[in-house]
């Protein structure tokens, strides 16, 4: 084999992957039209675009700035590609009290409007697809807010040890906190954690929009039929 059929062979290999799968997804994805709900359902007329507007849109940034995708897919896998449906609550919940049965496998138009689609590296953690959702649903204590717990996982994440969702592998984020001088009463927003005498821990702004971003993401609602591809539902 000649070197100049070598490196045309190299170049066509890695050309057609690249193509395939980089290049092709791009221009199919970049001007999704939005789809509106057929007449005869709940959803009527209505257009199917996920809502993400201001301290979310931040909240994103952040979620990307720190890595999070590294560790957190945001993608319930269609069926042909391995089935994650039996997930516990991953797709959805299978008995939310007003809609019943909501999980369903995600799909391009889940991430209209993102400027990054942030679909994950690996599966170190949980997907992240509907924990907005799975947050209210499963891990609340009793009058804590979604907020709270966020703020409490993120801080100490290795320290936290829960039977609903197993030990978690996050690192700490200690440095999206404030430790400031406690002043007065103290602030209400102060963490229940150790701190230097005369000294609390608060949530900054980066960790308060993460967690908004964190609480958003429910992408369970109903989709229009035509891109309604997941399974029978048992």
């Amino acid at each position: 084999m000649s070197l100049r059929t070598f490196i045309l062979g190299l170049v066509a290999s890695f050309g057609i992957a690249w193509l395939a799968v980089v290049v092709i997804p791009f221009f199919k994805m970049r001007s999704l039209e939005p789809i509106v709900h057929a007449e005869g359902t709940e959803q009527a007329g209505e257009v199917f675009f996920p809502k993400r507007t201001g301290r979310i849109v931040n909240g994103a940034a952040v979620y990307a700035a720190n890595g999070c995708y590294l560790c957190h897919t945001q993608v319930i896998r269609p069926t042909y590609a391995g089935n994650d449906m039996f997930r516990s609550d991953w797709g959805g919940l299978a008995d939310d009290e007003d809609r019943g049965d909501t999980r369903r496998e995600t799909n391009a138009w889940d991430f209209l409007g993102e400027s990054y689609a942030h679909i994950g590296v690996t599966r170190m953690g949980p997907d992240l697809s509907n924990f907005g959702r799975r947050l209210e649903a499963n891990y609340l204590e009793e009058g804590q807010s979604p907020e709270d717990w966020i703020y409490y996982h993120l801080y100490r994440p290795f320290n936290r040890a829960d039977l609903r969702i197993g030990r978690a592998t996050c690192p700490p984020h200690p440095f999206l906190f404030e430790k400031k001088k406690i002043a007065g009463q103290g602030s209400d927003e102060a963490l229940d954690v150790d701190a230097c005498e005369g000294h609390e821990v608060v949530p900054g702004s980066e960790v308060k929009a993460l967690a908004s971003y964190l609480i958003s993401l429910k992408k369970d609602q109903a989709v229009p039929a035509q891109l309604d591809f997941s399974p029978g539902k048992k």
